[in-house]
């Protein structure tokens, strides 16, 4: 499919959209999909899917509270950073590809959720694919699922929010895109970043 697609347009971005998990040609990376095994059945392999000549920028997902049965946020947080550290690595490495970590979040209808466990997973995730961005290294980005405007509470799941109707939220991405701007050398160049940087 992604050979039909670069035949219309060769400039075009392509990438699969997969959760990230291994598959059975990498027995070691295994051990970092979450511990059940259904994880390494589903037929999706994160290498050998992205190492596709046509495929130009993985895509990983991270929801750990969807993934986990019985586990606490300690555990899904020292999951998280293996997770993509592991995705990271892979991408310098073995792929030489971006890798965009292109939907995470935390659902408000686990048991014991607290806005504060969000903003410390959403913190995580961020100064993660920052470290790696200035590195220059293959750590593209994170897409935050999901981010609506006011007046829309009707389409809100339980990931999804208002961000400035969540100040310290709301300041976690205004930093994020700043430190990002700033690393690009954007701030210097553009200055609409003025305004919030």
């Amino acid at each position: 499919m992604s050979s039909f697609v670069k035949s219309i347009d060769k400039k075009h971005l392509v990438t699969i959209g997969l959760e990230g998990f291994y598959g059975p040609n990498d027995p070691k990376r295994l051990t970092v999909n979450p511990p059940e095994e259904w994880a390494s059945r589903l037929g999706s392999d994160f290498i050998r899917n992205s190492q596709i000549s046509g495929i130009d920028f993985t895509s990983v997902h991270i929801y750990p509270d969807h993934w986990f049965k019985k586990q606490v946020f300690e555990d899904y947080m020292k999951f998280l950073s293996k997770w993509m550290l592991s995705h990271i690595e892979d991408g310098d490495t073995v792929l030489k590809k971006p890798v965009l970590f292109s939907e995470y979040g935390l659902s408000d209808s686990i048991k014991n959720f607290s806005m504060a466990h969000r903003e410390t997973m959403y913190r995580t995730i961020l100064d993660i694919s920052y470290k790696s961005a200035k590195k220059n290294g293959s750590g593209a980005g994170a897409l935050v699922w999901q981010f609506l405007v006011g007046g829309m509470d009707e389409f809100i799941d339980d990931f999804g929010m208002v961000p400035w109707e969540k100040p310290s939220i709301y300041s976690l991405f205004i930093q994020q895109s700043c430190k990002l701007a700033q690393v690009k050398g954007w701030i210097q160049h553009d200055l609409s970043f003025k305004k919030f940087c």
